[in-house]
């Protein structure tokens, strides 16, 4: 399977048509049918449906877009470390990075390294622990931020100054708004909207003292921002971290900590034996230090 044709396979998902692809990528388009028709002989699947005014993605052709799509990203990040000049302190830091206000601390020693060295760059994938944990291991980024209770052994960290404080965000007419913190027993019955991670590894359950199954759990999500709009929309309460969503001047909505707190620390990974760009040395330089311009 040749990189040239995993491009050309990717052009097609995007365009869903064999003549804009073959426009887009400067091929004819007997040739772009050919190339595809041979990946799909090599492979033993059909990766398109083909119908008359475009063509989709079959679920063989889902999953080859998905690993193609790390392959080229793979690629493009490969090809970046090895043009750096020895000398030169450039190309782009990879993190993941899961919701959480520690990613200010980062933030700063980002700021400290683009200030020194301008040709330096970030990119920043975002995600829960599951997903910056497979796109670290795949390679993919340089660096995961993880939120305890994540499972960091088989990596190097180093962990940050910042604690998480769990809490329940809430409209502000809710009748739990007017509580300073809320307990277990403020929450039995309440319709809830819970982290799927903290769910299923029991951090949540734990601390309402209940199982699962005995919750009114409404809704589960990966990433806070759209379970924010379910709470605003009255659909429940949701039990997140503090300081990710905006709850000031005119929100409708509120953050209470949680009583007896509940508390996350974050920690930096990086895969054990790492081999880093000059820029990525440096970046991780700076967050062990605290260092900050």
């Amino acid at each position: 399977m040749e990189f040239r044709v995993l491009r050309y396979f990717l052009t097609v998902a995007r365009e869903q048509s064999i003549s804009a692809a073959a426009q887009s990528l400067h091929v004819t388009q007997p040739t772009l049918s050919r190339q595809i028709m041979e990946l799909e002989a090599e492979l033993g699947v059909t990766l398109f449906h083909r119908g008359r005014r475009n063509i989709t993605l079959t679920t063989e052709g889902m999953l080859l877009r998905k690993r193609a799509e790390q392959i080229v990203e793979l690629m493009h990040k490969t090809e970046e470390e090895l043009a750096a000049s020895e000398e030169a302190v450039g190309g782009t830091v990879y993190i993941g990075a899961g919701e959480t206000h520690a990613f200010g601390t980062l933030a700063k020693s980002i700021r400290s390294l683009v200030l020194r060295y301008p040709d330096v760059r970030f990119h920043i994938s975002s995600g829960n622990a599951d997903e910056v944990a497979e796109r670290l291991d795949k390679g993919l980024v340089d660096f995961g931020l993880f939120i305890e209770p994540a499972d960091v052994t088989k990596y190097d960290c180093f962990r940050l100054p910042s604690v998480d404080v769990w809490g329940v965000l809430m409209r502000k007419d809710s009748p739990l708004a007017a509580l300073d913190a809320i307990t277990p027993e403020a929450l039995r019955n309440q319709p809830l909207i819970c982290s799927h991670r903290a769910l299923r590894e029991g951090h949540l359950t734990d601390w309402l003292k209940t199982r699962r199954e005995d919750l009114n759990l409404v809704a589960t999500f990966n990433l806070i921002f759209n379970a924010s709009l379910l709470v605003e929309a009255g659909v429940g309460y949701a039990l997140g971290l503090d300081n990710i969503i905006n709850t000031t001047g005119e929100s409708t909505l509120c953050f209470r900590p949680l009583d007896p707190p509940l508390e996350s620390h974050v920690a930096l990974v990086w895969k054990k034996y790492q081999v880093f760009s000059k820029a990525s040395k440096l970046f991780l330089d700076m967050v062990r230090a605290g260092d900050a311009a």
